[in-house]
């Protein structure tokens, strides 16, 4: 037992037809170690064709999912992960120049992505300065103390709410 549903989205001179499938995990029988799989309850198929200029591409995707065998439901989770990851792509490439980065040895790569996720979630943060991150990143690098008020309301907004005095302006 399967459900599916299709999605057709069209822009930038591109068409993209994407099927979910879903499929519940007690109609696949036993799992094995099932105690590893706790909670798991759908397995889901993407199927994506995009049509660009002359060019069609179709790539497959699986995924699993606590969520119930609901094929709408779990296409649009799956969207708007993948809209938050990319907004948060473009972000950290147009004002860290994430892609132009040249650092490519060892662990490197990924310690520099997440101190780079880490400064925009703390500029994000910070409320009392109403400029672009750029703006934001260029005045934290000259002034110490807009640097420390920064960095202090990115560890204090997870245990204090944003009325705190460092928060504010």
């Amino acid at each position: 037992m399967s459900v599916m549903t299709n999605e057709i989205e069209k822009g930038h001179q591109r068409r993209e037809i994407r099927e979910i499938w879903t499929v519940p995990v007690t109609v696949i029988g036993e799992l094995y170690q099932p105690k590893l799989w706790a909670g798991l309850t759908t397995l889901v198929m993407v199927v994506r064709v995009r049509h660009l200029w002359n060019k069609t591409t179709r790539e497959v995707q699986f995924y699993l999912s606590s969520l119930n065998s609901d094929a709408q439901l779990i296409g649009r989770a799956i969207r708007k992960h993948w809209g938050i990851e990319n907004e948060a792509h473009w972000t950290l490439d147009c004002t860290f120049a994430e892609d132009a980065c040249r650092i490519r040895s060892f662990h490197s790569p990924r310690n520099f992505s997440l101190l780079r996720r880490f400064a925009l979630n703390a500029l994000n943060h910070e409320q009392s300065y109403k400029r672009s991150l750029r703006q934001k990143m260029k005045r934290t690098a000259m002034d110490n103390n807009y640097m420390i008020r920064v960095l202090s309301c990115c560890f204090l907004n997870s245990t204090l709410d944003s009325s705190h005095p460092l928060c504010q302006a």
